[in-house]
């Protein structure tokens, strides 16, 4: 096996705040440095010569994955016009194809398409692999049709830095029109089909501008129809499911405001407040027609810390509010969705999401009800204004993913699809369950658990597991299927999730509770959560594995630093882990939006105090034994620069971890490598590491 690279120090200082610090690896930042790279590149060749005993173990979960995937199939067509749009994939091939055919009038029943069999009418309207062909990476973006379904649009990312290039389609000729419109991010026709609407970002990677494009011009003649000059605000648009407004959005982490255009008016014109923005109120609408008068449905957290539902005059939304669902403390709503004749409303509850319907008339909602106690469901691809059923997906740790159609006229569940699982899996050979660990503070963690029963419950003896985490954003790890995790699970690991603060699954609080000068929370409850597994004879510390990506890469860095006895390994996946020199820095992207998440260590002495006492690269510890570390990240990620592991990995084995690894991808961004089958490679690789770091490689 080669010998780890050693990255040379040099000594870079930064003072904020009378504090000095001596960053001896921020040289690595510089990306296009032939040195950098070859820096990178050793650090590959080191990975590969270090793992290179698991390339058997590596095929095996490889095969394993790709043996229980459908590799030709269908999803369930979505009607929008006359037409049901659908995708399916074919074996051997990395992309999806995406595709139509007619529906026969009044026919909202989707067809029955069978995986392999030729679909009657079929239209190919976009081949992902045709695109890709000649491309190292390949992500499409948007994807639309007009309504009168003559026209496409399409925008794709061959580098991964989530720069989309728009081109359009004459669907009646087949045609690829001269409108070609670079650097955008998201995009969609306007309803009459003569226009596309695009947003681009400013040199920070924030989305800022809105623009106006008519077919058959110039790009240089785009009108802008919306700027948003302050950096800490994001913009993005969309039109009502009513097809009547376009509504822009611009929105930080704590505060919104959103705008209308009416469509049948000039596109142009100077466009309608909402709500004016104020500090820490978030809110979100929906237009719909309530007895004949246009209302907008408004979501917002005004002296409702988990949000109430109001219902506005569309043409004077400052007016009187009329409250649908009062605040109640613990229901966090989260979502409203509405169609002609009602509204979806989704919510989470006991942390669970949960799905109801509500009446314009009397403003009650009635749950749809699901039997299984740990799952995830919510409302999806329902594009009509007026349809008999309502679109459902549906997962659990145990339960593949599933398409239900609610039969609005019965309220019956009508299963539609369930993603098949080769290889004779059988949802009875495994069970989860939630348990609950205690924080240092005394407040109560949840953790979900999923096993396959052959081996016996958690606690019978201890085994060897695998404990996930995130905590950041009031994003919520709901329960879900995953065919890769099966090939742990039929190893005897039990797989966990802990539920720690800052994330979103116990309700606002318990976002606020882990972040800004209270993140330390995250990574204590997720230690306490570490410790709960281990005292009640779940596992033990040498056949535990904790993983994390992205601002759970932090989680991963943070919790190394805190608790390095716990655990046998770490995997952290494009970690945030050198987040205070990224914070100071509002040159780099995304910065500036991230001070309502990490604090202001810029300007604040008190936060830059705070995130310095936890920052992993500036406390990695010398002398400490820390456990196996495996991170990986790519050169293109925009939102988590590849220098933060890189730094991190390289102050690591000077401070004397001894097992230590970067997994660089090249050509990739920051969801990693494109294509199905590089992505089932990347994860048997991760697996094969996390399985021989638990002592299960043989």
């Amino acid at each position: 096996m080669t010998n780890a690279p050693t990255a040379a120090r040099r000594s870079s200082l930064r003072t904020h705040h009378g504090d000095t610090f001596d960053d001896p690896y921020e040289w690595l930042r510089e990306k296009e440095s032939s040195e950098v790279i070859a820096h990178l590149e050793a650090e590959n060749a080191h990975t590969d010569a270090a793992t290179a005993h698991l390339a058997p173990l590596r095929e095996t979960l490889f095969q394993e994955i790709k043996g229980r995937v459908q590799e030709t199939d269908l999803s369930v067509p979505t009607r929008r016009g006359d037409w049901w749009y659908y995708s399916r994939t074919e074996e051997g091939s990395q992309y999806a194809i995406h595709c139509r055919a007619a529906a026969a009038p009044d026919d909202w029943t989707p067809p029955q398409l069978v995986p392999g069999a030729p679909v009657a009418g079929e239209i190919v309207l976009l081949d992902g692999n045709v695109e890709a062909d000649g491309h190292d990476f390949f992500s499409l973006g948007a994807f639309d049709t007009t309504d009168d379904a003559t026209m496409m649009l399409w925008s794709t990312d061959f580098e991964g830095d989530e720069v989309y290039t728009v081109r359009v389609r004459d669907l009646v000729t087949g045609e690829t029109l001269a409108d070609e419109i670079p650097n955008t991010g998201g995009a969609f026709f306007t309803p009459d089909g003569t226009s596309i609407l695009y947003t681009t970002r400013d040199d920070a990677w924030r989305p800022d501008t809105l623009w106006l494009h008519r077919i058959g011009t110039a790009v240089s003649d785009d009108v802008q129809l919306f700027h948003e000059p302050d950096e800490k605000f994001w913009l993005g648009a969309g039109i009502t499911r009513s097809r009547k407004y376009l509504v822009i959005g611009v929105g930080s982490s704590i505060t919104s405001e959103e705008y209308l255009v009416d469509l049948n008016g000039d596109l142009t014109a100077p466009p309608q407040i909402v709500w004016p923005r104020k500090e820490g109120v978030e809110y979100s609408l929906e237009h719909a027609i309530v007895d004949g008068e246009d209302r907008l449905l408004i979501l917002h957290n005004q002296d409702a810390l988990d949000f109430e539902l109001v219902s506005v005059a569309a043409d004077a939304p400052q007016g009187e509010r009329r409250i649908i669902l009062p605040h109640r403390a613990g229901r966090r709503l989260l979502g409203v969705d509405a169609f002609r004749d009602f509204a979806t409303v989704e919510y989470r509850s006991e942390g669970l999401e949960r799905v109801g319907l509500l009446d314009y008339s009397t403003d009650a909602v009635d749950d749809i009800a699901f039997d299984e106690p740990l799952y995830s469901a919510g409302v999806s691809g329902n594009p009509e204004w007026h349809s008999p059923f309502l679109r459902l997906g549906y997962t659990s740790f145990v339960t593949p993913g599933t398409v239900y159609d609610l039969d609005l006229a019965t309220r019956e569940l009508v299963l539609r699809k369930q993603v098949t699982v080769l290889g004779g899996y059988d949802a009875a050979d495994y069970d989860q369950r939630r348990a609950w660990a205690t924080a240092a503070d005394g407040t109560q963690v949840p953790i979900s658990l999923m096993w396959k029963k052959e081996f016996g419950s958690p606690g019978d003896t201890a085994r060897p597991a695998h404990l996930y985490g995130y905590g950041s954003y009031e994003h919520s790890i709901d329960p879900g299927f995953s065919v890769a995790r099966l090939s742990e699970l039929d190893r005897g690991v039990i797989f966990a999730v802990a539920h720690v603060r800052g994330g979103g699954e116990m309700g606002r609080q318990w976002y606020e509770d882990g972040k800004l000068l209270h993140k330390r929370n995250t990574f204590t409850d997720f230690v306490a959560c570490a410790e709960h597994l281990v005292s009640v004879g779940i596992t033990s510390p040498d056949r535990l594995v904790a993983e994390g990506g992205s601002a759970g890469g932090l989680l991963m860095g943070a919790v190394a630093n805190l608790a390095p006895e716990l655990f046998s390994g770490v995997l952290a996946a494009v970690p945030f882990v050198d987040a205070l020199t990224t914070i100071l820095d509002p040159s780099l992207p995304l910065t500036v939006i991230e001070w309502d998440e990490w604090g202001d260590p810029l300007h604040d002495p008190d936060v830059y105090a705070y995130m310095k006492s936890y920052s992993p690269y500036e406390n990695v510890r010398d002398g400490v034994t820390y456990p196996r570390i495996l991170a990986v990240t790519s050169l293109n990620d925009t939102r988590v620069l590849y220098v933060e592991p890189a730094k991190w990995v390289a102050r690591l084995r000077e401070a004397g971890a001894s097992d230590v690894l970067l997994k660089c991808e090249m050509v990739a961004g920051h969801g990693g490598v494109s294509g199905r089958y590089n992505s089932w490679r990347e994860r048997a690789f991760e697996l094969a590491w996390l399985l021989d770091t638990l002592g299960l490689a043989d």
